[in-house]
C-alpha cells in the first residue's frame, strides 16, 4: 500500500534544510579562519623577531646600542645581551599581540649573533 501523493511529497520536501545546515556549520567556519589567520600573524610575527634579534647582534657587534636598534625594529621587547669570545648574541622577547596569541599568552624569543670584531 502506498503513502498518499501528497505525503510522499512531504516526506521528499527538503526546503529549507541547507538554511538550517549553513547557520549551523557558519560559526565553526569564522572560527577555524579566525584562528588560521591568527596563526599566520603570529608566524609572521616570529619572522619579524627573528630580524630584529639579528640586526640588534650586529649593532651590538659594532659598538652600537643593541637595545636602540630592538626598540626601533620591535617596540615593547626585552633585549638581553651576551657575550662569549668573540661571539656577541642578543636575545628578544615579546608577548604576542596576534588575537589568539594575547588570548592564550604567547610569549615569542629570538636570538641573533654575530661574529666580534668589528669594535
Amino acid at each position: 500500500m502506498t503513502p498518499p501523493a501528497r505525503d510522499r511529497r512531504r516526506l521528499l520536501d527538503n526546503r529549507g534544510s541547507v538554511t538550517a545546515e549553513f547557520a549551523v556549520t557558519l560559526p565553526a567556519v569564522i572560527l577555524v579562519l579566525a584562528c588560521c589567520l591568527s596563526g599566520l600573524q603570529v608566524a609572521g610575527q616570529q619572522l619579524r623577531l627573528q630580524d630584529a634579534a639579528s640586526a640588534a647582534a650586529r649593532s651590538l657587534t659594532r659598538g652600537d646600542s643593541a637595545s636602540a636598534t630592538a626598540a626601533r625594529l620591535m617596540p615593547g621587547a626585552t633585549v638581553s645581551e651576551r657575550s662569549d669570545g668573540d661571539v656577541d648574541c642578543v636575545t628578544l622577547t615579546v608577548r604576542s599581540s596576534a588575537a589568539v596569541g594575547t588570548l592564550l599568552g604567547i610569549t615569542l624569543t629570538a636570538s641573533g649573533c654575530a661574529l666580534g670584531g668589528g669594535k
